[in-house]
């Protein structure tokens, strides 16, 4: 990809799955990374992993005196944050009537007010130097299709997008604000939550017939933070396998 080389990347949610393979990604074509991640197993896990990157730093997205140390350290560390990835979150499957208070407002402070408070504290860092910056955000097709036993994590994803398209039109032209919405992932998180038995079923209805990798939605968000994707803001781009383009027979 041009102009990835040197770039200063900041990924959340950093020291696993898409996040992990997004750093791999970013290292392999001449970046500068720095991840955010909350749990300290993980992060001693991709330190080892991925000794090349520039520091792997502790931050639960959800407390705002957290990120705000978090984002200056990564700052400090690389000198400047270029892209930032915002892919932090959780997803806990259970049935719309059995939510509990406490969990529909822990799904929502990770996959909605974390990626707030990270965008924010970071957009005013590439405001106060001048740009230009990229910001992408982890959405998903649940943001747009109608999937049960996920209301809470589907409500958040579906505010991701529009807190990107308005994050897009406020903070142009010098920073760039795009989402990727992925549909099935072959993740640590999805292989905890499905049976082989539920594998077989979902991937019969996705036109590929499989999950996606970790490295190929992380070969996206390359894309959309580099110079060949200059002209491109405010969208959200569905990686799916073609799951989103059929109708009730595909679901």
């Amino acid at each position: 990809m041009r102009g990835l080389k040197g770039k200063r990347i900041l990924i959340t949610g950093g020291a696993s799955g898409i996040g992990a393979a997004t750093a791999d990604r970013f290292l392999e074509e001449g970046s500068v990374v720095c991840i955010l991640d909350s749990s300290a197993p993980r992060r001693e896990k991709i330190a080892r992993e991925l000794p090349a990157l520039s520091a792997v730093l502790p931050c639960d997205v959800t407390v705002l005196s957290e990120v705000q140390q978090a984002v200056a350290q990564a700052v400090a560390k690389m000198g400047a944050v270029d892209v930032l990835v915002n892919n932090a979150g959780i997803s806990i499957r259970h049935k719309f009537l059995d939510i509990t208070a406490e969990e529909w407002n822990r799904v929502l402070a990770v996959n909605l007010t974390g990626v707030f408070n990270v965008a924010q504290e970071t957009a005013r860092h590439m405001v106060q130097r001048g740009g230009p910056g990229v910001v992408l955000q982890m959405a998903s097709t649940n943001a747009f299709l109608g999937h049960k036993f996920y209301a809470d994590y589907n409500a958040t994803k579906a505010g991701v997008v529009q807190l990107t398209r308005t994050m897009a039109l406020e903070l142009a032209p010098h920073i760039r604000v795009n989402a990727v919405a992925p549909g099935y992932v072959m993740t640590p998180m999805q292989r905890a939550e499905y049976t082989d038995e539920m594998f077989e079923e979902v991937n019969q209805k996705i036109p590929l017939r499989r999950h996606a990798q970790p490295q190929e939605v992380a070969a996206l968000f390359a894309y959309l933070a580099s110079d060949d994707a200059a002209y491109i803001t405010g969208q959200v781009y569905a990686i799916d396998g073609g799951e989103s383009a059929g109708g009730l027979a595909s679901r």
